[in-house]
């Protein structure tokens, strides 16, 4: 039963990355994912926050908070992988910038790919990481349906918006079905961890990425809430590559990063929806050119 519901959560991941993707790509332009990177020190600000100051934060807790070296490895490579898949959707409830959103999220998987393998030795002597393992499915589960819907967008306009709306459904249903079903899956490892010290360092990174990803996100609320949720957000998929690869005989490194995630999403995904709330806008896209965006 815990295989299938495990392969369930797999079957879900997927569905819910290719679909959002696919229909961001749908809804979106090249021209408006590229625009908010051309501002150069935005750019140096989000690399500054996710590969510099969520990684150091994240081996400075790993030293000073009290817990298993299984549990160190694991905050470890969550601190260090950045890119997450659930940006774009999370900055489309916030009604953020969301063409921002992806251009961040296609340029954090690009520099963890090649991040990793070279910083990851550096914190876990003894490590050895996959860049081709991790590019093939990061690129293919994301980079491959934005593309798609891109290209369909830019020669059949008409028929992208038709099709964006079914696909966005389906990322919505997934992601639903996906997070009551990580819930499910992995409450007990994280009550687990209570009294470990990982619930504690989890917690702290969280709130650093977040605040520092809002603090360096720019003059603009739309690009600072981005910034802040993209930061927040770590990418789990590629954390999960690399602890199979390297630590199969290490469980709890495993048992950490699920219930990480999890911890990471019941912050991320209410604090999006109190943003969209606040903000009071019914457009998906802030402070962004006047096209259609992911969702509607």
């Amino acid at each position: 039963m815990a295989e299938f519901l495990a392969t369930l959560q797999s079957l879900f991941t997927f569905a819910f990355v290719v679909s959002s993707m696919l229909a961001m790509g749908l809804s979106l332009t090249v021209g408006q994912i590229v625009e908010p990177l051309r501002n150069l020190r935005l750019v140096l600000l989000a690399l500054v926050a996710n590969f510099v100051i969520v990684p150091a934060t994240a081996y400075l807790l790993a030293q000073v908070i009290p817990m298993d070296d299984e549990l160190q490895i694991g905050l470890i490579l969550m601190g260090a992988a950045a890119g997450a898949p659930f940006l774009p959707k999370l900055a489309q409830i916030a009604k953020a910038n969301v063409p921002f959103a992806v251009g961040l999220m296609a340029l954090l998987i690009v520099v963890t790919v090649i991040y990793l393998p070279l910083v990851l030795p550096l914190l876990l002597p003894g490590v050895q990481v996959d860049a081709g393992q991790i590019a093939i499915s990061l690129f293919g589960q994301m980079l491959v349906p934005l593309g798609i819907g891109l290209a369909v967008r830019a020669r059949w306009e008409e028929a992208a918006g038709e099709l964006q709306k079914p696909a966005a459904q389906v990322s919505n249903l997934s992601l639903v079905l996906l997070f009551v079903l990580m819930v499910g899956l992995n409450l007990d490892e994280v009550i687990g961890l209570f009294g470990s010290g990982a619930i504690v360092a989890t917690l702290v990174l969280i709130g650093v990425a977040i605040g520092c990803g809002y603090l360096l996100g720019g003059p603009g609320r739309d690009t600072r809430q981005v910034l802040a949720l993209g930061s927040g957000q770590r990418n789990l998929a590629a954390t999960f590559l690399i602890a199979t690869g390297n630590f199969a005989d290490q469980p709890n490194v495993l048992v950490f990063l699920a219930g990480a995630g999890l911890i990471g999403m019941v912050i991320v995904m209410p604090l999006a929806a109190e943003l969209g709330k606040r903000a009071g806008q019914p457009s998906g896209v802030a402070a962004a050119p006047p096209e259609p965006s992911a969702g509607r």
